[in-house]
């Protein structure tokens, strides 16, 4: 895959988003994220929803977006091909979280009881959804390739849990916070499906942690660009317009700026997976 330097003649800035939001009032939280960074950026936003995190990473390098909300290890990718990851997320206090694989409540699933069973996973670039639950199972003796009786990916975090609720897959993995914070997978279920979803799901394990998710910048772009689109992140949680984005689209409390090379250690994890 090649990089390609964004023209500096494009009058419009482009800002793509992940299919691990789902489609739902995508359009509405894209118009608002669009409004406020084209005040930011004194220039016209266009945001768009990419249709798999490929499809994400592709548009980030070949120049057709200038910066993206993408998840640790597309940021990884970016980073070991000389792209900046810009800022990335923090939630509850913290800047990296961990997976946790569920069933549904009352399947009494456990680790040793995955042999012939269905899995519904996110993507396969999806850290908490696909790439660190494997690593894990891998640790634990079974390969997912020949555990499973079958898996499939649906595209986003809430058809994974919905599939799973409707009978169509017996486990999938969400995103939750790390074991420091005392919280458990249901807060994850509850950021996706809402209150009280949590009960409808039973933990099997949780696995390692992983780097939040980032916004790394097309190269290219220009300095001062950057660093205005930069500032502009930052400040988000300054007032309530940006902490409402804050929550509705990058599902944080603010951004902090993202350490170089700070995903390096994820290209272990999706090796493991492979």
């Amino acid at each position: 895959m090649t990089v390609h330097v964004p023209p500096t003649s494009r009058h419009s800035f482009r800002f793509g988003l992940p299919p691990s939001l789902g489609s739902e009032m995508a359009r509405e939280r894209a118009e608002r994220l669009s409004a406020f960074l084209q005040r930011a950026l004194g220039k016209l936003v266009e945001v768009s929803m990419a249709p798999s995190y490929e499809t994400l990473a592709k548009d980030l390098l070949s120049g057709r977006a200038d910066a993206a909300w993408a998840p640790p290890f597309v940021c990884a990718r970016m980073e070991a091909m000389g792209v900046r990851v810009l800022v990335r997320g923090v939630r509850r206090g913290m800047s990296s979280y961990r997976s946790a694989l569920v069933c549904r409540a009352g399947a009494g699933l456990s680790v040793e009881r995955l042999k012939g069973t269905n899995a519904a996973w996110v993507d396969r670039d999806a850290v908490g959804g696909y790439l660190l639950p494997t690593a894990y199972l891998k640790t634990q003796g079974l390969e997912p390739s020949r555990a499973f009786a079958a898996q499939h990916f649906t595209g986003s975090y809430r058809g994974a849990l919905e599939a799973v609720l409707e009978g169509k897959a017996d486990v999938t993995s969400i995103f939750c916070p790390p074991a420091s914070t005392g919280l458990t997978f249901a807060t994850g279920v509850e950021d996706v499906l809402g209150p009280g979803a949590g009960a409808r799901f039973e933990l099997i394990a949780y696995t390692d942690e992983a780097p939040n998710d980032g916004v790394p910048v097309a190269m290219g772009l220009a300095p001062q660009l950057v660093t205005t689109l930069e500032s502009a992140l930052l400040g988000l949680q300054a007032a309530p317009d940006g902490q409402a984005l804050l929550r509705d689209i990058f599902n944080a409390e603010r951004f902090e700026v993202a350490p170089r090379m700070g995903y390096r250690a994820l290209y272990r994890v999706a090796l493991a997976s492979l």
